[in-house]
C-alpha cells in the first residue's frame, strides 16, 4: 500500500519511518575523481535496477562506477528469476556496473562473492547487525534466534566487458511485511542504525575497497584475500547441506570449502568432494 499525506495524495513522505534518500548527499560523498564510483542516481519507482543499468551499459550510455538506486522495485529479481517484493523505502535496492578488464574473465565468477563480503561489511560496520553469508548470494542475519534472509545478489554480464551486481537488503521490513516466514531485516535484527543513506554510503564503500584489492590482484581470490575473507564470513561452510543442482540432481553432504574458482566443495558421505558451482544451497540441519 502507497503511503497517502493529510489529504488523501500519494506521497514519498506518507511514511515518517521511511524517509527518501538523498541522492546530492550520497553523490557528494561517494562520487570522487579518481574514486570507482562515476555517478549516481536514485529513481523513486521502477521495475529492475538490474535490466535499466543492464540496458543503459548495453546503449553505451554509462560508465564502469554507474550506481542506480532505486526507492522501490516492482519486479526486483534475484536468482533463478526468483521475484524480489518490498515496500516503497524500506529497503536497500541498488545496482552497479564494472569492468574489471584487468582480470580474467574466468575469475569474474568471484564478484558476486566479494560484493557479498562488501555487503556484509558495510552493514556490520554502520547498522551494527552481526551478518553472514549463505552460499553463493544470500545475507543472513539472525531474528529471533532463527536465520533468515535479509539479503541478496544477482550478477548479469553485459557484453563482453561487463557485470552489473544488483544488491537487495531489507532495512526497515516489519514483521507483518514478511514476504515469507524464512525472510528478515536488519531493523527484526536489532539494527542500532537504519538510516538508509549511511548504510548505502558503507556499502559502497566497502565495495569499492574489495573491488579495487581484488581487481588489482589480477582476480587471484587468495592473494587479495577475498577467499579467505568470505570463508571467514560463510554461514555454510561446516554445514551439512543439500545441493538442488540443474537436471534434478542434488547432493548432500557437509561444506568444508570454498574453492580457488569459486564454486562451494561438499563432503558426501560417500567420501567424494563434490565442487558445485551453481545450484540451490538447503542448510540442513544435522541429524
Amino acid at each position: 500500500m502507497t503511503p497517502r499525506d493529510a489529504s488523501g495524495n500519494n506521497s514519498r513522505w506518507g511514511d515518517l519511518e521511511r524517509p527518501p534518500l538523498n541522492a546530492a548527499s550520497l553523490r557528494r560523498g561517494l562520487v570522487r575523481d579518481g574514486g570507482l564510483w562515476t555517478g549516481l542516481e536514485v529513481v523513486q519507482r521502477t521495475g529492475s535496477t538490474n535490466s535499466d543499468l543492464v540496458a543503459l551499459a548495453a546503449a553505451g550510455k554509462v560508465v564502469e562506477g554507474a550506481v542506480l538506486v532505486a526507492e522501490e522495485q516492482t519486479s526486483g529479481r534475484g536468482r533463478l528469476d526468483r521475484q524480489w517484493t518490498a515496500p516503497a523505502r524500506s529497503g536497500l535496492f541498488f545496482s552497479v556496473l564494472l569492468k574489471p578488464a584487468e582480470v580474467p574473465v574466468e575469475r569474474w565468477g568471484w564478484l558476486p562473492l566479494l560484493t557479498g563480503i562488501a555487503v556484509a561489511t558495510g552493514l556490520a560496520r554502520a547498522a551494527g547487525v552481526d551478518t553472514a553469508l549463505k552460499w553463493p548470494n544470500d545475507l543472513l542475519v539472525t531474528v529471533g534466534g532463527e536465520e533468515r534472509k535479509a539479503g541478496g545478489i544477482l550478477a548479469e554480464r553485459v557484453g563482453a566487458d561487463g557485470v552489473v551486481l544488483g544488491v537487495g537488503v531489507n532495512v526497515t521490513l516489519r514483521a507483518e511485511e514478511l514476504p515469507v516466514p524464512q525472510a528478515g531485516s536488519l531493523a527484526l535484527a536489532g539494527a542500532v542504525s537504519t538510516d538508509r543513506d549511511t548504510l548505502l554510503r558503507a556499502v559502497l564503500r566497502a565495495l569499492e575497497e574489495w573491488y579495487r584489492r581484488w581487481r588489482d590482484a589480477g582476480g587471484d581470490p587468495a592473494v587479495s584475500g577475498v577467499q579467505e575473507a568470505y570463508a571467514a564470513g560463510c554461514a555454510t561452510l561446516g554445514r551439512v547441506v543439500r545441493a538442488e543442482l540443474p537436471g534434478e540432481r542434488a547432493v548432500v553432504g557437509e561444506a568444508v570449502a570454498v574453492d580457488g574458482d569459486g564454486r562451494l566443495v561438499i563432503a558426501t558421505a560417500e567420501g567424494v568432494q563434490e565442487p558445485v558451482g551453481a545450484g540451490d544451497i538447503v542448510h540442513l540441519r544435522p541429524a
